[in-house]
């Protein structure tokens, strides 16, 4: 059964539509724009509690990891966290989590329904704990779901620290810091989206009186319109809406804090290495500026074009409270930054401009030069 968060109960939210990324938990609660702008200027809570979490236990933990998943964690110090990837052999890109590194146990949190696809298969795709369990063989380790013992809330805005320290939610100043809740779960400290967020892993059995004390607090009530805003905003992607299934780390900028280049003994990890040392990727992530004047926007998964080619893929389509309607877009390489491009189909076809902030810095000339030069 579709997940429902019991925050939808609570008067004044809106749910996302049915086929949305983020369906299940409120999409706003009747303004989304003041809600963002909220975000930017003050502090709100946005309710994620659709994530899925995992538990990895036992005197293995570390070094098990490690050889299963992206990121170097072997040293991963209790009190702290970081974002990993399963990439199959080619070091395509399956699946993304945030883990959390607390008490003796790594919480690893994805997207709902996040799948492995490539990998050992049992009649179709396996979730990330089957394969996490069929990685296991006999490691001591320890794998349970976790997801109806915990709910995450984001807190987003330069004030939060002010309500988390009114709820008693204390945590280090540095990205992914991990510390203990008041009667369970854990805060974390993300370098994403915005400038200052900040997750917590409650009590799933608490998300409603956890909710009512941060907004006491202070917190706004907003919905993921808001943080999927923020999140394009920065040019951060989701998994499945702005990557595809050709999609390598590189591409969206995963490799170093969710892949590491140096360490080996994961699959895919020398496509990684390749790619990172000898090569550049096909595509990056940008961010479009859309044509605001039509009624119409492209839709994850349309084109975008230039001089009738297809030259990328639109992923996260958004309305911006200050930008106006953005996308994210894997676009190849060879792109000249300030192209004139159309991106949708027929039906919903808008002119977008590249963001020149968003090209990776080791963009080769001509795009390279162009963005600065486009800066000013």
């Amino acid at each position: 059964m579709p997940y429902r968060s019991p925050l939808l109960d609570v008067p004044g939210s809106i749910p996302s539509p049915d086929d949305h990324p983020e369906a299940g938990v409120p999409w706003h609660w009747g303004d989304p724009f003041a809600e963002q702008r909220t975000a930017s200027r003050s502090v709100v809570v946005i309710d994620r509690s659709h994530r899925e979490f995992l538990a990895v236990s036992g005197e293995e933990r570390l070094s098990w990891l490690h050889l299963v998943i992206s990121q170097h964690v072997t040293g991963l110090a209790e009190g702290s966290g970081t974002e990993a990837l399963v990439l199959d052999s080619q070091g395509r890109v399956e699946t993304h989590m945030v883990l959390a590194h607390l008490d003796g146990t790594v919480y690893l949190d994805s997207d709902a329904g996040s799948r492995v696809t490539s990998a050992l298969p049992k009649g179709g795709p396996q979730t990330l704990h089957e394969y996490l369990e069929a990685m296991k063989f006999w490691s001591k380790v320890d794998i349970r779901d976790a997801t109806g013992e915990l709910a995450l809330l984001t807190v987003l805005g330069p004030d939060a620290e002010r309500v988390l320290s009114a709820v008693g939610a204390e945590v280090g100043p540095e990205p992914y810091a991990v510390a203990a809740l008041p009667g369970g779960g854990f805060a974390r400290r993300m370098p994403w989206p915005g400038r200052w967020s900040v997750d917590l892993a409650v009590p799933r059995a608490a998300l409603v009186d956890w909710w009512k004390k941060l907004t006491d607090a202070g917190a706004r009530a907003a919905g993921s319109w808001v943080f999927d805003a923020l999140r394009v905003e920065s040019v951060r992607p989701r998994l499945g809406v702005d990557t595809d299934d050709r999609t390598i780390p590189h591409e969206v900028g995963w490799v170093g804090s969710a892949a590491h280049v140096a360490k080996g003994c994961y699959r895919g990890q020398e496509t990684v290495s390749k790619v990172h040392n000898v090569g550049r990727p096909p595509r990056n992530l940008l961010l479009l500026h859309l044509d605001g004047s039509p009624e119409v926007t492209p839709e994850t998964g349309d084109p975008v074009l230039l001089d009738g080619r297809t030259v990328g893929r639109i992923g996260t389509v958004i309305q911006h409270h200050e930008l106006g309607p953005i996308a994210l877009a894997l676009v190849k390489r060879s792109t000249p930054v300030g192209a004139e491009l159309l991106a949708g189909s027929e039906d919903n076809l808008v002119q977008a401009a590249i963001d020149p902030d968003s090209v990776p810095a080791e963009q080769p000339a001509p795009g390279r030069a162009a963005a600065a030069q486009l800066r000013g």
